[in-house]
């Protein structure tokens, strides 16, 4: 069943109306008719299952005849830190942790980041990202579509975190999976999570000392092998994923 996004106002008591790009798209793309079941998030976390009453133009009538209001999404917040990757390393990134449920994906300028974006290239990358975030959010039936932030810098990452109940910091110099263990079972559920990763080149000592200094970061190891920056929070993700998705 194909999955659709619109946002509130678009839903009218027994009907949702589908504008925009999607029309064609249903029209004309997937050449779906009158009767063709449908499934619908309004942004809120609650889905919507339907099925398609008409097609014009401009706009696409389903009428609702079931109403998920639990939705898909995990009930802890979880929002990822991700050091500045090289070549086109974010777009996997992006795609799988939206499958993996993340909420917020936050890119990080750090010390040993290779890539540099000013303003207008960063603003170009976020568009192609947040429709890959929406590509991805659609394909893994997810009730929101997580966003996709612009760059931050490392001393932003901090005042970000203090609004957070939990932040981890996978570490390949943290050695003992027990402590992560009994750091990820101690997480409530409906706790906010932060997930900060470094870049190819790994944290800078001096970022390390001040997760160290911060209260409610917690350096955790991923495993005796050394994680690429793509792999390191799609791991800690799935962690938490297992340890706190219904």
């Amino acid at each position: 069943m194909y999955q659709f996004f619109v946002a509130d106002e678009q839903v009218c008591d027994e009907k949702i109306y589908i504008n925009g790009s999607d029309v064609n798209h249903i029209g004309n793309v997937l050449r779906m008719k009158p009767g063709d079941n449908v499934r619908i998030s309004d942004g809120s976390g609650r889905d919507y299952f339907c099925h398609i009453e008409s097609i014009s133009k401009d706009e696409v009538c389903a009428v609702i005849d079931e109403t998920d209001e639990n939705g898909t999404e995990l009930s802890n917040d979880i929002y990822l830190f991700q050091g500045l990757p090289k070549g086109d390393k974010m777009e996997l990134i992006i795609q799988k942790a939206v499958e993996l449920g993340i909420k917020e994906i936050i890119p990080v300028a750090m010390k040993n980041c290779v890539v540099k974006l000013d303003e207008k290239k960063a603003a170009n990358k976020i568009k192609r990202w947040q429709l890959i975030a929406e590509s991805a959010a659609k394909q893994s039936k997810r009730s929101v579509i997580p966003s996709v932030h612009m760059p931050i810098s490392w001393k932003m990452v901090f005042e970000k975190a203090k609004e957070l109940d939990t932040v981890l910091v996978p570490y390949e110099n943290e050695r003992g999976m027990q402590a992560t263990r009994e750091i990820i079972s101690g997480i409530e559920k409906g706790k906010s999570i932060g997930i900060v990763v470094g870049p190819e080149g790994g944290f800078a000592d001096t970022e390390i000392a001040e997760v160290d200094e911060a209260k409610n970061m917690h350096r955790i190891s991923l495993g005796r092998r050394i994680l690429r920056t793509e792999t390191a929070g799609l791991a800690t993700l799935s962690m938490l994923v297992y340890e706190l998705d219904e």
